[in-house]
């Protein structure tokens, strides 16, 4: 972009709503000015608009903004409802069928993680949890991974005003502990559940990469109870939920 839109002020607040979460971070009216090349008036007003009507939020700082949760939660229901979801529930499907255990394709919205899709094993023992449920992002495995894979000031802010609550004798309460874990999980590109948000299931989960980029859209994970498969075997299906994954972003566009 080079120039002022010329089209209604509608689709230019939709197009600067575009821009701005195609970016994994929060943006600053300069930023914003110099993608967009845009007059300063007219982006800041554009901004303010956003802003007023629930779309974007200041970050802590004052400077920066970032989606809100109502501009999150239209996203959610468009990655839910579109024609690719039948697409992303057959993989999802294929990969229980393989792995014999409950799967489910998730997205941060928040602080908190938000079951998109998942397809429940065949055993009568297990934690149902439909499309829509939300999961606290600290003791999970998909909630982790997008913490992980946050840019550092981004994560810093959320783990600032976020309580890292106890579910189980398991769960991380300590920052330290848990920026730990984080560093971990960057290193080795997945990350586990170890009964930290209910006692006695485990998880493993993967990232499902934006096309071409290394920007996190989604989360891809396996639950299972510990009693019917350990973390280290629930460890062992990395590589199918890796072939997954990679699947599921061919879908994401």
């Amino acid at each position: 972009m080079s120039t002022e839109p010329d089209h209604s002020p509608g689709l230019r607040l939709m197009e600067l709503l575009d821009l701005l979460t195609r970016h994994a971070k929060p943006l600053a009216l300069p930023e914003v000015m110099a993608l967009t090349g845009w007059p300063k008036p007219t982006v800041h007003r554009m901004l303010a608009q956003l802003e007023g009507g629930g779309w974007l939020d200041r970050e802590p700082d004052g400077r920066r903004y970032a989606m809100a949760p109502r501009l999150l939660r239209m996203a959610e229901s468009a990655l839910s409802n579109s024609t690719q979801q039948g697409v992303r529930h057959a993989v999802l499907r294929q990969l229980v069928n393989e792995v014999g255990e409950s799967c489910n394709l998730t997205a941060m919205s928040g602080a908190e993680v938000v079951y998109l899709d998942r397809v429940e094993s065949a055993f009568p023992l297990r934690l149902e949890l439909r499309a829509g449920t939300r999961v606290p992002v600290h003791c999970s495995a998909s909630g982790k991974l997008f913490l992980a894979w946050m840019a550092t000031r981004q994560r810093r802010a959320l783990l600032d005003g976020l309580v890292l609550t106890r579910y189980t004798a398991h769960t991380l309460t300590e920052r330290k502990a848990l920026e730990a874990e984080l560093a971990a999980i960057r290193r080795d590109g997945f990350s586990v559940d170890a009964e930290e948000f209910v006692e006695g299931l485990v998880c493993v989960a993967v990232p499902v990469f934006a096309p071409g980029q290394r920007t996190v859209r989604c989360a891809l994970a396996l639950q299972a109870p510990a009693a019917r498969m350990s973390l280290l075997q629930a460890r062992l299906q990395l590589p199918r939920l890796q072939v997954a994954a990679q699947a599921l972003a061919r879908t994401l566009g």
